[in-house]
This record gives C-alpha cells, sequence and structure tokens, in this order.
C-alpha cells in the first residue's frame, strides 16, 4: 500500500512521499492562481475551483484567499458559499452538502499527528474526514476537527471549535463547540 492510500484509508503515512508532496504543490499553485485573479473574473474564479476541487455544484461562490493541501478530498453541493480565508487540509475528504454558507477566516482540519514524539518525530500523520451536512451556517473564525459532523439545519457561531460531532437542527457555539439550543 502507497502513502497516499494509506492516507485516504486514515492510517498512518509519510505526507513527505514525492507523489503527495507533488500533489501539494501542484494544488497550492492552483490556488495560488485563484486567489490572483481579479475579483471581477468569476467564470475564471470558477473554472479554476472545478480544476481544484474533487466535485461541485453548479451553484457556489469561494471568496478569495482560498487554500486547500490536495483539492481533489474536497466535494461542495449545490450553493455553496464561502467568504474570505477558507483554509481546508484535506488529507481526508471533506463533504459539504448543499445551502451551506461559511463566514470569513475558518479553517477545516482533517491532519492529526501522533500524541507519541517518537513516531511524531519521523513525519507521520493521519487523517479523519470533515462531513458538513445541508442548510448549514458557519459563523467567522471558526475551527471544524478531524473527525467530525455537522447535522443538517444546523448554525455553528462565530469562534467555535468544532471538536465533536455536531446533531441535526441546532445552534452550537464555543470551544469546545457545544449544544446551545435546538432549531
Amino acid at each position: 500500500m502507497n502513502e497516499k492510500e494509506k492516507m485516504l484509508q486514515g492510517l498512518l503515512y509519510n505526507a513527505e512521499a514525492d507523489y503527495l508532496k507533488n500533489d501539494r504543490v501542484n494544488c497550492k499553485l492552483l490556488c495560488q492562481k485563484y486567489n490572483n485573479l481579479n475579483y471581477d473574473e468569476i467564470e475564471e474564479r470558477a473554472k479554476l475551483i472545478k480544476q481544484i476541487l474533487g466535485k461541485t455544484g453548479e451553484k457556489f461562490l469561494i471568496e478569495q484567499s482560498f487554500i486547500c493541501d490536495y483539492g481533489y478530498n474536497i466535494e461542495i453541493g449545490e450553493n455553496f458559499y464561502s467568504n474570505h480565508n477558507l483554509v481546508i487540509l484535506d488529507c481526508a475528504r471533506v463533504t459539504f452538502g448543499d445551502n451551506v454558507f461559511i463566514a470569513p477566516n475558518c479553517g477545516f482540519y482533517t491532519a492529526c499527528h501522533p500524541l507519541d514524539v517518537t513516531t511524531r518525530n519521523k513525519g507521520l500523520e493521519y487523517a479523519k474526514p470533515i462531513t458538513v451536512g445541508n442548510n448549514v451556517w458557519i459563523g467567522g473564525n471558526v475551527v471544524v476537527l478531524a473527525g467530525v459532523r455537522i447535522g443538517n439545519n444546523t448554525v455553528i457561531g462565530a469562534g467555535s471549535v468544532v471538536t465533536k460531532d455536531i446533531p441535526d437542527n441546532v445552534v452550537a457555539v464555543g470551544n469546545p463547540c457545544k449544544v446551545l439550543k435546538e432549531i
């Protein structure tokens, strides 16, 4: 099994394997190109995002700046909107449903690092997927960590750090993020 296969299966892998480094460099070059486009170049921006991401809906907008590691592990549904400064570390699958709105300065991080210092210092890591349901609103400066599922029709309050699954139909806030109320 190669390092990419290990990465996609959530096993320990070496992120410095040449082909993974090449995938990251190629993706980051495309992100750089995207971020340097003029704001009014809407069609070119959409074409580049479709080239970067694994799957998109027809209607979406990702404001600049945007950065991700691989791109091919990211899927966005229909009517997806992200405000400025979206960061997605997509070592594992990151899936967004339909009608997802993300405020500025949000991060989705699938990468995990071993607690054991010897293993960590060897450059080994693993990844867990993130899933965001339909009709989700994520406030500004939110961080969503590896392995989290955010349910349908849910609102995540600004500044939250989402470390555990959040159910459908709730408002959740805080660090760590917890359900505040049902909606």
